[in-house]
C-alpha cells in the first residue's frame, strides 16, 4: 500500500508524513516537507531561509515588539507572508513617500507584496510576531540566517 492510500484514522496524524524539523536551517532544494506553523513558531531569528530553490525561497522571520522587518522594495521579486502569529501593521506604496496601503494584519493573515512595491511590516503587538514569508524568486543566499535585524542590516550593506 502507498503511503498516500494508507487508512487514516486520525486525520490529523502526521507522523511520518513531515519532517520534525527541530533543526531549523536551508532544506532546499531538495525535495521536503514540513509543518509550517510550528516551524514558523519554533524559529527564533530574525530571518531564516528553511527552502531555497532556483525559483523560490521560504523564510522564516520573528519579530521583537516593537521591531520592523525595514523599509525595502524588491524589483523583480514577488512576496507573500503569512502570519502565525502575533499582530503588526503593514505599510506598502509605489514610493517611500506615498505609502498608500496601511492595515492591521493578526494570525492567519496573508500579505502579498507585488515585485517593485515598497514595503515593510512593524510588530505593534506585545509578544512576538511570527511569520514566513514566501520570494519568487529568491530574494537571499542559500543558508541565510540573521539571529537579529542588526545581523541582517550588516549583511546587506
Amino acid at each position: 500500500m502507498n503511503n498516500y492510500n494508507r487508512p487514516c484514522s486520525n486525520p490529523h496524524d502526521y507522523s511520518g508524513y513531515y519532517r520534525n524539523c527541530t533543526d531549523l536551517r536551508d532544506y532546499g532544494p531538495n525535495p521536503f516537507v514540513v509543518n509550517i506553523a510550528e516551524v514558523t513558531k519554533q524559529n527564533p531569528n530574525f530571518r531564516l531561509a528553511l527552502w531555497t530553490g532556483n525559483n523560490m525561497q521560504l523564510t522564516l522571520m520573528s519579530l521583537h515588539p516593537g521591531e520592523d522587518i525595514g523599509l525595502e522594495i524588491h524589483y523583480d521579486v514577488d512576496q507573500f507572508l503569512r502570519i502565525e502569529e502575533g499582530q503588526g501593521y503593514v505599510i506598502m506604496g509605489n514610493d517611500p513617500n506615498n505609502m498608500y496601503f496601511q492595515r492591521r494584519v493578526f494570525d492567519d493573515d496573508v500579505i502579498l507584496v507585488p515585485a517593485g512595491t515598497w514595503h515593510n511590516l512593524i510588530n505593534i503587538g506585545c509578544t512576538q510576531l511570527k511569520l514566513y514569508s514566501i520570494y519568487a524568486p529568491p530574494e537571499h543566499p542559500w543558508g541565510t540566517v540573521h539571529p537579529t535585524k542588526e545581523d541582517a542590516e550588516r549583511d546587506h550593506r
